[in-house]
C-alpha cells in the first residue's frame, strides 16, 4: 500500500472537497477577523481550484490595521488610573488635616490651663499669646477645609493627646509656684510646637500636589507662627527660667 505525500508548505492549508464533476470553477471567498492583541487584520481567502482532483487550496493573508482604538483606550485607562490615584492622595491628606484639628482644639484649652499653673508672668503672657494664636490656627484649618471643598471635622490625634496629658502629669509632679515647674511646662508646651512643626511641614509639602496654591500658603502661614512660638519659648528658658530652676 502506497502511503500519501505530506505537502510541506507552511503559507497555504489543503483540504478535499468532493467534486462531482473534477471541474470545479475557480469561485474566490473571502473573510477577515481582528486580533486584539496584535492589533492585526486576518484576511481568509478560499479559492476553489481545479486541478482535476478536486483539490482546494485556502491561502491566508494578514493585513495591518490601525492601532488608534487601541492606543486611546490606554490612554483613556491611564488617565482613569491617575484620576484614581490623586483622589487617594486628597483623601489621605484631609485625613491628617483631621488630625491636626483636633490636636489644636485641644491644645488651645491645654496653653490655658499651663497658664494657670505657670510661675513668670513672662511664661504666664507667652501661654496666653499662643493660646489666641491657636485658635487663629483653628479658623485658618477650617477655611483649608474649605478650600479643598470638604467640611471641617475631627479625628482624634493620639500623639498630641500624649503630649497633653505629659504635660498635666508635669503639673502634678512639680510644687505650685516654683520654677522647676516652669522649666517643665516649657519642654512639655515645646513638645506639642516640634509635633505641629512636623505636620504643618509635611502638609504643605503635600499640598503643593495638590496644586492649591492658597492652601499652601495657609499652611505655611501656621508653620511659621509655630517655628516663631518655639524660638520664643528657648529665649524665655535661656534667658532665665533654666537658672532659677537649677538653684532650688
Amino acid at each position: 500500500m502506497t502511503k500519501p505525500r505530506t505537502s510541506g508548505t507552511k503559507t497555504a492549508s489543503r483540504s478535499q472537497n468532493s467534486s462531482n464533476n473534477g471541474n470545479s470553477t475557480g469561485n474566490t471567498t473571502s473573510t477577515s477577523s481582528r486580533s486584539r492583541s496584535t492589533g492585526t487584520t486576518t484576511t481568509t481567502r478560499s479559492k476553489n481550484q481545479s486541478n482535476g482532483n478536486g483539490t482546494t487550496t485556502t491561502s491566508t493573508i494578514q493585513k495591518p490595521t490601525s492601532r488608534r482604538s487601541s492606543t486611546a483606550s490606554t490612554t483613556m485607562s491611564r488617565s482613569a488610573m491617575k484620576a484614581q490615584s490623586g483622589m487617594e492622595f486628597k483623601k489621605f491628606f484631609v485625613d491628617e488635616l483631621k488630625d491636626i484639628y483636633w490636636a489644636e482644639k485641644q491644645l488651645s484649652k491645654a496653653l490655658l490651663k499651663m497658664k494657670r499653673a505657670a510661675t513668670s508672668q513672662e511664661l504666664q503672657s507667652a501661654f496666653e499669646k499662643h493660646a489666641n494664636e491657636t485658635n487663629g490656627h483653628i479658623t485658618v484649618v477650617e477655611k483649608v477645609f474649605a478650600a479643598l471643598g470638604e467640611k471641617p471635622k475631627t479625628k482624634k490625634c493620639e500623639a498630641m493627646a500624649g503630649i497633653i496629658e505629659e504635660a498635666q502629669s508635669i503639673i502634678k509632679d512639680t510644687d505650685r509656684a516654683t520654677f522647676i515647674r516652669d522649666a517643665g511646662l516649657i519642654l512639655g508646651a515645646q513638645k506639642a510646637e516640634h509635633y505641629e512643626i512636623a505636620t504643618y511641614g509635611t502638609l504643605r509639602i503635600f499640598s503643593q500636589y495638590l496644586k492649591n496654591k492658597r492652601v499652601t500658603t495657609m499652611l505655611e502661614g501656621i508653620l511659621n507662627n509655630e517655628k516663631y512660638t518655639d524660638v520664643s519659648l528657648t529665649k524665655l528658658a535661656e534667658g532665665f527660667i533654666n537658672d532659677r530652676a537649677a538653684q532650688e
